[in-house]
């Protein structure tokens, strides 16, 4: 039986490694909030980025790191007189380490209504699988 559990696939950053990416990039940055959820055959990741459209977010899996970048224009003029603004704008940027049993190649993703959803399924070796006993 397999023992591989969430804290094993995915780790979460530390928080001064997204700071360090953070000052290396002009402009300001968000850490999307996510959840993330561990089936039997995947771990799904959703991922708040409001204001981004889909064209404007780069998922991207590289060296067991699973980066997510999106851009946010400012809806606005830049010469706009606010009477009161708390929406801010800019880049949202958050990084998993992956473990190898996320099957690289076959991860998706789509943006509907302001949320990122990712699909990390599992590599079959890692899966739970039901044995069948034979009756003789």
């Amino acid at each position: 039986m397999d023992t591989t559990t969430t804290q094993d696939v995915i780790e979460k950053q530390p928080e001064t490694q997204v700071t360090q990416a953070e000052r290396t990039r002009s402009g300001r940055f968000y850490r999307p909030n996510v959840d993330i959820v561990e089936r039997d055959d995947e771990l799904t990741l959703w991922a708040d980025i409001p204001g981004a459209s889909a064209g404007d977010i780069d998922v991207s899996f590289e060296n067991g790191q699973l980066t997510i970048h999106a851009r946010v224009a400012d809806r606005q003029p830049a010469d706009t007189n606010y009477l009161l603004r708390e929406y801010g704008t800019g880049d949202f940027y958050r990084t998993f380490q992956v473990s190898e049993a996320i099957d690289a190649n076959r991860i998706t993703a789509e943006y509907s209504a302001g949320v990122l959803s990712l699909h990390l399924p599992k590599v079959e070796a890692v899966r739970p699988r039901r044995i069948n006993v034979e009756v003789k």
